[in-house]
């Protein structure tokens, strides 16, 4: 009998009791905190048990309600640009803008060479520098169907925004809300070392591209080789089928030009002005204002293709709130500190090489229940700093080992950003998972051979 694998709902909560079940055998524990130029820094020196805080059925119960007040701006933020898409959609312009690229791409072969290089490069940019993360998630609703379209899968659409973004994140050189920041609390100069880092962001975005480029080809010659086949089929079934007035028309080109506005605007926002989420979230709410009267919507076509593109994004509101459970009920259980203090000893080896694969892969481990960049960065590099100088391993070596800790993002089924992204695609985490393992692999091995010239120059 075949194995019945479970939907993302399912294995989440298994998740989620499995957190709680362990809160009643981790003892609880914490470190104490300090202020150091108006930040929040833990003293390495401080960790002590405390009471611990088992979490039990009623907790469990209502870890998701408290996921989903705590993720309630990135759950919003998920919602309104939902709804913006849609009514972005409505117009035809997307579809149509879709086709007219996948025409020239049938026949040119530098578009066909130059597509999945040129939109990975730009994303990975974007995490690598501004910090993209979340600003990747209205992406995919764009790529999928331009996959669908040029005869890739939705696999490939999902993974140019999401990966490409991932890899610029998490191998960053200019990225103020890992790197700043981690440098600033371990007390290196910020964003020194820029030039091995930039070799870093190099190899890893090459890496994601030659992979997808890869898959992408081979998924084109043989359709059936793709794990989302048959989810394919059924969306190029909704696809609007190609007439013969499918050409761009004026109103085309200007929903599409302020559609790019936007974007852009997105961009210098976030770089120049600090915008997050709700900034973002108003830009695009203002754009699908704007959209619906260039477009001619009509304020009841407006309103009902906006609510169509909320209510389509309801099962990732609740997929986020679960993931988000998952951190909190580890943290009402103190546990997290313990489990941190825990791993600190299996740093400790004969080689500074060994030491600084060591917390690349202690980094991972975290990143499973914390997947902030900011957040990871003061919780473990006022731990991670002092220890590297004790086991020979350079600071900023110490800084590199906690950003690739991240490239292991998408493989985690507790971040609110990969079940999202999964969860708009409707691609299940167990299908993306079991694709991504050659890749997460050789992200792996990627990472413990970038960490080796940092410790054989002692990079500072």
């Amino acid at each position: 009998m075949r194995l019945r694998i479970p939907n993302t709902f399912v294995l989440l909560f298994a998740i989620l009791a499995l957190i709680a079940l362990a809160t009643w055998f981790i003892p609880g524990g914490k470190y104490d905190t300090h202020l150091v130029n108006g930040k929040q820094l833990i003293d390495p020196a401080s960790f002590h048990y405390v009471e611990s805080a088992p979490q039990g059925l009623v907790a469990l119960m209502k870890a998701p309600i408290k996921g989903f007040v705590e993720a309630a701006q990135i759950i919003g933020f998920v919602l309104v640009v939902g709804g913006a898409f849609a009514v972005v959609q409505k117009t035809d312009a997307i579809d149509t803008g879709i086709r007219s690229i996948a025409r020239m791409h049938e026949h040119s072969a530098l578009v066909r060479a130059a597509l999945i290089p040129v939109f990975v490069t730009l994303f990975s940019l974007g995490g690598a520098t501004f910090g993209m993360n979340e600003e990747a998630i209205p992406f995919v609703l764009i790529f999928v169907p331009l996959a669908l379209a040029l005869g890739y899968d939705t696999i490939t659409g999902v993974s140019i925004p999401f990966l490409g973004s991932q890899a610029g994140f998490g191998a960053a050189f200019l990225n103020p809300f890992n790197v700043g920041i981690a440098q600033g609390i371990a007390g290196v100069p910020v964003f020194s070392g820029i030039g091995y880092r930039l070799i870093v962001w190099v190899a890893t975005t090459s890496v994601t591209i030659l992979f997808l480029m890869w898959y992408a080809a081979r998924v084109k010659r043989n359709p059936t080789l793709s794990p989302t086949y048959v989810l394919d089929q059924t969306r190029r079934l909704e696809q609007p089928a190609a007439t013969g007035l499918d050409r761009m028309t004026g109103q085309h080109k200007a929903v599409l030009a302020i559609f790019a506005l936007a974007l852009a605007a997105m961009v210098i926002g976030v770089v120049k002005f600090d915008w997050y989420i709700d900034e973002i979230a108003a830009l695009f709410l203002s754009m699908a204002i704007v959209v619906g009267i260039v477009g001619r919507l009509g304020s009841d076509n407006w309103v009902a293709a906006f609510m169509q593109g909320a209510k389509d994004l309801a099962p990732t509101a609740l997929v986020i709130a679960i993931a988000r459970g998952t951190m909190i009920l580890a943290r009402d259980a103190h546990i997290i500190d313990t489990m941190l203090h825990g791993l600190m000893p299996l740093v400790q080896s004969s080689h500074p090489v060994f030491a600084a694969q060591k917390m690349y892969l202690i980094q991972s481990v975290i990143n499973f229940f914390i997947h902030s960049g900011t957040g990871q960065a003061a919780l473990t590099m006022p731990i991670m700093a002092p220890l590297a100088d004790l086991v020979g391993v350079t600071r900023q070596t110490a800084i590199l080992a906690f950003q690739l800790g991240e490239l292991s993002t998408p493989m985690i089924p507790t971040s609110g950003i990969t079940v999202g992204v999964l969860a708009l695609a409707r691609v299940p985490w167990i299908t993306w998972a079991r694709w991504m393992i050659p890749l997460q692999l050789i992200y792996l091995v990627l990472a413990l051979v970038l960490l080796v010239p940092p410790c054989l120059m002692q990079w500072g």
